[in-house]
């Protein structure tokens, strides 16, 4: 093209004539020309390229340096330190800091452990711009000075989360405790499913909308954008029966159950008010799409003053209690003393009001305290009576100020740590003494025996390789990095519901811990950890018998958690139902065994070149569920080979589906079948990724590389959840 020709091409564009050579946008990626290649993305998201601290920076470390006492005086300062472009309604900040924490914790669902406000992730896309998280950005804004002044030593996700518990101190309530220790990311989680929709408040999450059981599984929202339920009702349409029915289901998908439901609905609208006074539809894009001037700002309200009293945000306009700066009884007295009627918000948006009600009971407008307004209450507030079970609990919280006030703080404190793990990982002066059954308590192990002595008398017991490695990995891969919980650690597989799962084979796993429990009797180590050691021990017998004499690391000290100390209810939402690892569905599902395979990878905190090692080394170990074939690519099972990706890659075999997710490797001379395969064993040869990395450990040259490599990912498999190494 010529010098003219590129000219005129820039002009027709309206762009500069020298075009850019790369991606800079999210929409410009080739790889959206493959939706059903697998996303290794996930499994390596928030490497150090993408933070600023380095690796060596250690936050538990930073934190010694912080001034607790100082930074809570400032942040009671805060409270009611109201700045002219954003002011504090009735100059105080609480309702919004609390807003802001709440729907940063209350992302958390517990089928996956994944959401929660431990990464400060609210920061960032797509939860910054959500619908239900109109003007949080102001919220966030208005902490930079105290996040600027401590730095390092607080993280944006620990400030988010006490901000919240602070405002609640400041007015009135006696709060449960605080742990720091959230470490932040610094971009968005690629791994997080927030829905398939592809427009924000789409109502497409259930498979049958008019049965509201049938909710997208993991998702704890009703649709896209929102943190709960639609505040107006049920798709819009008011009606608190079936309105308290997509609480009761969300409140349960995030660990909660009734009585803690109502007691933080209640608590949370004790304080602060909706904004709905002007037109929603006016207001400008969400933060991530807002002009550059915007500065992270989103929703610009060009009406009135667009703050304060003519700030807009849900659309639903008003306060639930007389004294919304106050932490009292109010939101009961409010609800239970009145009657109450539909009505439509300056904004258009459906809300309830008093049928009747006197002046003096009447919050002050924000502004102009000689003013009184209608109070309100949302769809979601009158299931709070007009569900039977969740009325009982709301006349008792009535009746018993002060057992509610306990039971919020502790609701409150379990909602702002439910995805922090063991109370092993919570630093600082506020930690409470007491152990929560939902924080899988695990006593101290001991670590005062003979190891050696240990592996000794295990290797001298019947159990085969496969049984052992088996064993000690059931009761590892339960650890989901979302949430810190499961893992080896407390050896929950013997107990309720684990010892029963399917998954883990429970006739083979009985047979195995009988011979395991005894050895931990006799030599005054925990059953966690002769778990660990035995999985170790034939990992080392498979090496030595490939050639490899090495030695698996081992650090003692893992505890045995009894009955008392498991939540049965809550570990059932950690059972397997797939594992890749060990070539097993329980069923068939609409995700592909390999995608299914990359999520629990992505839980477990492995990388793509980890997961790779660990499957081919377990197929060659035969730890395949049942005992099948499937995968097990070499004649010399229960040595730890590289065989699996030398005969996965050797092109005198070819592949051809036998039946619904199987595979016949068959010698393209013969056409003999030479071995079976799953889509997961497949995998590591059809994606290009995947294959580079199965090349690699083909080689002449890997075979000790294997082996090394893959007694360095099944130690951090074991040693996942080993917390106490950490503090």
């Amino acid at each position: 093209m010529t010098e003219e020709k590129q000219k005129e091409a820039g002009r027709r564009s309206g762009t500069c004539p020298v075009v850019h050579g790369s991606n800079t946008s999210v929409g410009n990626s080739t790889i959206e020309w493959w939706p059903k290649a697998l996303n290794l993305d996930i499994l390596h998201q928030h490497d150090r390229k993408t933070n600023p601290l380095g690796p060596d920076f250690d936050y538990r470390e930073e934190l010694k340096k912080l001034d607790v006492d100082a930074l809570k005086k400032d942040l009671h300062a805060l409270m009611t330190d109201s700045q002219p472009w954003w002011p504090a309604d009735w100059g105080h900040y609480g309702g919004l800091m609390i807003r802001m924490a709440w729907h940063a914790a209350g992302t958390y669902r517990v089928s996956d452990g994944r959401g929660g406000g431990g990464t400060g992730n609210q920061r960032f896309a797509p939860i910054n711009s959500w619908p239900d998280n109109t003007n949080l950005d102001k919220a966030r804004r208005l902490l930079w000075p105290i996040k600027k002044k401590y730095g390092n030593s607080l993280s944006w996700a620990d400030l988010i989360l006490l901000a919240g518990t602070i405002a609640y101190e400041s007015m009135g309530l006696k709060t449960f405790g605080f742990g720091f220790g959230r470490e932040d990311i610094w971009h968005p989680e690629k791994d997080v499913y927030w829905g398939s929709e592809k427009e924000w408040l789409a109502s497409t999450r259930y498979d049958d909308g008019d049965d509201r059981e049938t909710l997208d599984d993991s998702l704890a929202a009703v649709v896209m954008g929102l943190i709960y339920v639609n505040p107006e009702g049920v798709d819009g349409n008011p009606d608190p029966l079936k309105t308290a029915h997509d609480v009761r289901v969300t409140f349960r998908r995030m660990a909660m159950n009734d009585e803690e439901t109502v007691a933080l609905t209640a608590g949370g609208h004790t304080v602060g008010k909706t904004h709905g006074n002007g037109d929603d539809s006016a207001l400008g894009p969400n933060p991530e799409a807002a002009d550059l001037s915007e500065q992270g700002f989103g929703w610009k309200n060009p009406n009135g003053t667009g703050v304060g009293r003519d700030t807009v945000t849900s659309g639903i306009e008003g306060a639930w209690t007389t004294h919304p700066t106050r932490w009292d009884n109010g939101y009961f007295d409010m609800l239970l003393n009145h009657e109450w009627e539909l009505k439509k918000s300056p904004a258009g948006a459906w809300q309830w009001e008093p049928v009747d009600i006197e002046e003096e009971h009447k919050p002050v407008d924000v502004e102009d305290p000689s003013i009184r307004c209608t109070p309100i209450m949302t769809d979601a507030d009158m299931a709070m009576i007009k569900d039977p079970a969740y009325r009982k609990i709301s006349e008792r919280f009535h009746k018993d100020p002060a057992y509610f006030s306990e039971v919020f703080a502790r609701a409150w404190f379990k909602l702002t740590h439910r995805d922090m793990g063991p109370k092993a990982r919570y630093i600082g002066p506020d930690v409470p003494e007491e152990d929560l059954l939902w924080q899988d308590p695990i006593p101290a192990g001991n670590t005062d025996y003979d190891v050696d002595a240990v592996k000794t008398r295990i290797a001298s017991s019947d159990l085969s390789i496969s049984e052992m490695v088996a064993t000690a990995w059931d009761s590892a891969r339960t650890f989901r990095g979302s949430d810190m919980r499961g893992g080896a650690n407390g050896a929950r597989i013997r107990l309720a519901p684990q010892n029963a799962w399917e998954g883990n084979e429970p006739e083979r796993l009985a047979g195995v811990l009988d011979v395991l429990t005894t050895i931990a009797k006799e030599t005054g180590a925990s059953v966690a950890d002769v778990i660990v050691l035995a999985g170790n021990v034939g990992v080392e017998q498979a090496a030595k018998a490939a050639g490899f004499d090495i030695t698996v690391p081992f650090a003692p000290g893992r505890g045995d958690a009894t009955e008392e100390m498991t939540d049965a209810d809550s570990f059932a939402e950690l059972e397997p139902v797939h594992d890749g690892y060990r070539n097993w569905l329980k069923d068939d599902y609409a995700v592909s065994a390999e995608e299914l395979m990359l999520d629990r990878t992505q839980l477990m905190g492995l990388t793509a070149p980890e997961m790779t090692v660990l499957v081919g080394g377990m197929r060659a170990l035969g730890t395949n569920y049942g005992g099948t074939a499937h995968g097990v690519f070499t004649d010399r099972v229960g040595v730890l080979t590289n065989d699996f990706f030398v005969n996965l890659t050797d092109m005198r075999y070819r592949w051809v589906p036998s039946e619904k997710g199987l595979y016949e490797v068959r010698e393209r001379a013969t056409g003999e079948t030479k071995w079976t395969a799953t889509r997961v064993d497949l995998v590591f040869g059809s994606s290009s990724i995947l294959r580079g990395y199965a090349e690699l450990y083909a080689q002449d040259d890997s075979e000790e590389r294997f082996v090394h490599d893959f007694v360095a990912a099944w130690t951090k498999v074991m040693n996942a959840d080993r917390f106490d190494l950490a503090a």
